[in-house]
């Protein structure tokens, strides 16, 4: 198994709310919330606070002891694992480890082991690499079908909770030589699935630059970069053939806010396009009018749809953490939140600096 690289040293609808707060207020009114979460992102993302502040660093480390962190974490045995299967969702090991990754839990915790090294058996054992798990024809050998978001997930998670290790890495090579020809992957079993799924793309194209960018792996940024394009010839979210909303055969409807697992919608594919320093290109444009038509009176942002029910004990589709109000009246924290940092992170994107951006490589 390959060894770990050396790490490398505003809107249309807003203006027809007259008298609503401002993003800068609606900020500051949730970087002073009771729940370290909100106010961490809320600084951070939404405000540009550096981590680096040590205020900040304070912020993060007390997000372990949080009542979101501590439910996440509450179907644990003695040993550290969950006794369920990992892609259990969403209570399983992976989507524990996704969760975390999501509240900005702090990195390096050894506690967390025991759930990566469940997901790293699950993923990486024998049984994934051959059918039903992973299909392929002899007729077309470059159409790996396989469910990338997966392995994009916990790339992105190991990463942002400072559990990468070798087992990353594999998983990262799996997911580069496994990339479609027009840029993304699919995990449609069908013979005549010829393009990639949207909802198979986003999550590895995240992952694949964040660990491009950390390590300095050409293939993971290259790779990266093909997915984007894939996403922003179609508008992130139009058809090429009409201009209709693009409709996934599973899934919610992309011009619709999901949270808090997210595959694929408007705030999420413009997050992908932020962190991947995309979102100065023209085709960005349509989707951040529509994510700013959202904003409500309050000058939030809504959940229009809940993925995931909160739920005390092991029930399909639930989650232990509660994650805020949800339906298209009322303003999440943490919809808000992103939506506000990815506002943010366009109108600095004309300047060149923001949160996200990082020099382009000649991989791009």
């Amino acid at each position: 198994m390959a060894a770990l690289p050396e790490r490398h040293s505003s809107g249309t609808k807003q203006g027809l709310l007259l008298g609503a707060p401002t993003g800068t207020h609606v900020a500051q009114r949730l970087a002073a919330s009771d729940d370290p979460v909100v106010a961490f992102q809320a600084r951070v993302r939404a405000l540009g606070a550096p981590e680096s502040d040590p205020v900040i660093r304070d912020l993060r480390a007390a997000i372990a002891a949080s009542p979101r962190a501590r439910a996440l974490l509450s179907g644990r045995e003695p040993d550290g694992t969950i006794r369920l299967y990992p892609y259990a969702k969403f209570q399983g090991p992976h989507w524990t480890l996704v969760g975390l990754a999501l509240i900005d839990y702090p990195p390096g915790d050894p506690a967390l082991a025991p759930l990566k090294r469940q997901v790293d058996s699950w993923l990486l054992g024998p049984f994934f690499n051959r059918p039903p798990r992973t299909v392929w024809y002899p007729e077309q050998p470059d159409r790996v079908r396989r469910c990338a978001s997966q392995d994009g997930n916990a790339i992105w998670a190991a990463l942002r909770l400072g559990l990468e290790d070798e087992h990353t890495v594999a998983l990262v090579e799996r997911l580069v030589a496994w990339q479609w020809p027009d840029g993304g992957w699919n995990c449609d079993k069908r013979r005549e699935a010829r393009s990639s799924s949207f909802q198979e793309t986003a999550i590895p194209a995240r992952a694949l630059h964040a660990f491009g960018g950390r390590f300095g792996h050409a293939g993971a940024l290259q790779a990266a970069e093909r997915a984007a394009e894939l996403l922003l010839s179609r508008r992130l979210l139009w058809r090429h053939r009409d201009g209709a909303l693009i409709q996934p055969e599973w899934g919610g409807a992309v011009d619709r806010i999901q949270f808090p697992i997210q595959f694929y919608d408007v705030l999420f594919a413009l997050q992908v396009m932020a962190e991947l320093s995309r979102l100065d290109d023209p085709r960005c444009a349509d989707a951040l009018t529509l994510l700013e038509s959202k904003r409500l009176p309050d000058g939030g942002f809504p959940l229009e749809e809940r993925v995931g029910v909160t739920r005390n004990v092991v029930a399909s589709c639930g989650t232990f953490a509660d994650w805020g109000p949800a339906g298209a009246t009322r303003s999440n924290p943490f919809v808000t939140v992103a939506a506000l940092g990815v506002l943010r992170e366009a109108a600095a994107a004309r300047t060149g600096v923001g949160f996200y951006r990082q020099p382009r490589t000649s991989s791009g």
